[in-house]
């Protein structure tokens, strides 16, 4: 119940409204922002549902401020189950309590949703960095007082982030570090080849409206590719996103 709560919260402040693609196999969502500028793609296994069944796959259109709130309705112990019959234009939500003395059933219309699937590729990326969530989230809210993009450049002395702004500027470098008792804690560095590119910071700063997920994030980082943030869902699921890097032409007409 939680986790659903979370998922939503890490997604709604970029997307209003999604399909939520259902099949045997879990439940997936790929949306784009409305400036086409960062990609949303979630997916949920159905191995980690306690009870999950698709007799055919389908496309369920909401409004995820609107499921949000019926989520709210629910405690966090209860036991949530979602419903939907063939050829509907509702969702059921119904929240048991833990001890089934109540049980409270919320109907959320559906939407007609026209969205195009993107395919994306896998992708040899020339760094991919491992870190605490929190710390990436501190950074990007600590930059976004200073400036309007940051620069996140990885070498073989660690991974870098710098912004420029009118008040100053800002360097915060994280270096690897595995001697920490817990894995999540870990900085994690694979880097095939050097990289350096230039983002808008308040998408990075949508994106760890994640950070409750999962206690680590990975970044994932090429040359003229989209960034890709990652935070895990429990152990059966993510949710990643994608930016598109700014360009020196871009910079210069917004100077």
């Amino acid at each position: 119940m939680f986790e659903a709560r979370l998922v939503l919260e890490a997604v709604k402040e970029l997307i209003t409204e999604a399909n939520f693609e259902v099949s045997g196999g879990g439940i997936t969502l790929q949306a784009m922002d409305s400036s086409h500028v960062s990609l949303v793609a979630l997916s949920l296994r159905s191995d980690g549902f306690e009870h999950f069944r698709a007799d055919r796959s389908f496309s369920m259109g909401m409004n995820l401020n609107n499921m949000a709130k019926m989520l709210k309705c629910a405690a966090n112990d209860d036991v949530i189950t979602m419903k939907a019959e063939e050829n509907s234009d509702v969702v059921t939500f119904l929240f048991e309590s833990a001890g089934q003395g109540r049980v409270s059933e919320f109907e959320l219309k559906l939407m007609d949703i026209t969205s195009e699937n993107l395919g994306i590729p896998d992708t040899e990326y020339s760094a991919t960095v491992s870190m605490p969530s929190t710390e990436f989230q501190r950074i990007t809210k600590d930059l976004g007082s200073i400036g309007d993009t940051v620069e996140i450049s990885v070498t073989k002395d660690g991974v870098k982030f710098s912004t420029n702004g009118d008040i100053g500027s800002a360097n915060v470098i994280c270096r690897q570090n595995l001697n920490v008792e817990k894995q999540e804690e870990q900085t994690v560095i694979d880097m095939h080849e050097p990289v350096s590119l230039t983002f808008a910071l308040r998408y990075l700063t949508s994106f760890t409206k994640a950070t409750a997920l999962s206690p680590s994030v990975v970044i994932k980082l090429s040359k003229e590719l989209p960034v890709v943030v990652e935070y895990k869902v429990a152990d059966f699921g993510y949710v990643r996103y994608y930016l598109a890097p700014k360009i020196e032409d871009e910079e210069m007409e917004e100077q």
